[in-house]
């Protein structure tokens, strides 16, 4: 049996004896966790907290986790405990965040199959955060300190409160960083420049014919993600597909979208397939290959604000949000929460027209 299993069933035991400690296993080590009382030197109530035995994560480690964990149930029973002990166990010379990163980064992909996405969001939420912790121990002042250096209420400040909160959690660190998240959320960001429909086809018939017009041409008509044209396929034209190539897939997997504008996909013949030939190690790099192409052409936006100015345009054309945000391939909440909220007072005006035209309004 697996160590998780006998963690398990050793919990299993201690429940059923009716000990308040469960063992944990983070990383290499185990730890016990039990409400407790404040450590020396603060102030509180008791509460949840972790203990650190400086025992490994094997069988003959669980045994001597679970003999402790009975003793400190039976001494916070007679409210007999005490930090000391443990406390004192503190190595002389703590690991640091070099080796805890190190043994992180192992742990998630022993968690994770390492594939290029995978890769790509080790690097994009842990590793960038974690390059910038001095390799000395992880304590929480170090840790506050290199929060405290990212603007509040920021995706920046987001991410390293969360990373760290991993790391922290990982290394048996009893700090709490969540009060320092701060209320970022998309629903804050400014609204783009979206480009209008005009500015769109104008700079279509600006480009030279080639594959990076095909590419723009491509996500213009289906909202695509930047790297998303490398797993395109048009044999149902004009519907698109975006599939997985050889164990590679886009950020939310295979799904099918609808031309909007269909003319444009026919006027621009997206259906010729001249996908730009270059590579990338993940998602990330095919990206940004496109972002650099978009930039050498003059384009004056981003690849992004045309799978933006698809998302206005869907609404403009009555298409149900569930099905668009199924199409754009993210959640309702994310396509109701920011895409609605850029719709400007022409589309307004245009459904309000419309409905007053019907047939069958109520009558004043």
């Amino acid at each position: 049996m697996e160590l998780t299993g006998k963690i398990s069933q050793a919990n299993g035991r201690l429940k059923a004896a009716s000990v308040g400690v469960v063992i944990q296993q983070l990383g290499d080590r185990l730890y016990l966790r039990a409400t407790l009382p404040p450590k020396p030197g603060i102030q509180g109530e008791p509460k949840q907290q972790r203990i650190s035995l400086g025992l490994r994560a094997n069988p003959a480690g669980l045994k001597l986790a679970e003999a402790e964990a009975r003793k400190i149930g039976a001494l916070l029973d007679c409210r007999e405990f005490s930090w000391e002990p443990y406390l004192k166990q503190t190595p002389a010379n703590p690991e640091t965040a070099s080796q805890w990163i190190a043994r992180f980064e192992l742990d998630y992909f022993n968690r994770n199959k390492r594939t290029p996405q995978s890769e790509l969001t080790w690097k994009t939420d842990y590793h960038n955060v974690f390059k910038h912790l001095p390799d000395q121990p992880i304590t929480a002042e170090l840790l506050l300190g290199l929060i405290a250096k990212t603007e509040p209420d920021t995706r920046t400040r987001k991410r390293y409160v969360i990373a760290l909160s991993a790391l922290t959690k990982f290394a048996g660190l009893e700090v709490d960083l969540k009060p320092l998240i701060g209320s970022y959320s998309p629903k804050q960001v400014s609204p783009r420049d979206v480009p209008s429909d005009d500015l769109i086809a104008e700079c279509y018939y600006r480009l030279s014919p080639g594959s990076w017009r095909w590419a723009y041409a491509a996500i213009a008509v289906y909202g695509l993600r930047n790297h998303e044209i490398f797993y395109l396929n048009l044999d149902r034209f004009p519907i698109a597909e975006i599939i997985e190539k050889a164990g590679a897939r886009s950020k939310t997997g295979p799904r099918r979208i609808w031309p909007i504008y269909p003319e444009w996909a026919d006027a621009w013949s997206v259906k010729e397939m001249l996908v730009p030939n270059c590579t990338g190690p993940n998602n990330g790099e095919l990206g940004h290959r496109v972002q650099v192409a978009f930039n050498r052409m003059g384009i004056p936006f981003n690849p992004y604000d045309l799978r933006h100015a698809w998302a206005i345009r869907s609404i403009s054309f009555g298409l149900l949000s569930e099905l668009a945000a199924a199409q754009m391939g993210h959640s309702l909440q994310v396509h109701n929460s920011i895409y609605h909220r850029w719709i400007g007072d022409e589309v307004h005006q245009r459904h309000f027209e419309i409905l007053c035209q019907r047939s069958d309004r109520p009558s004043p």
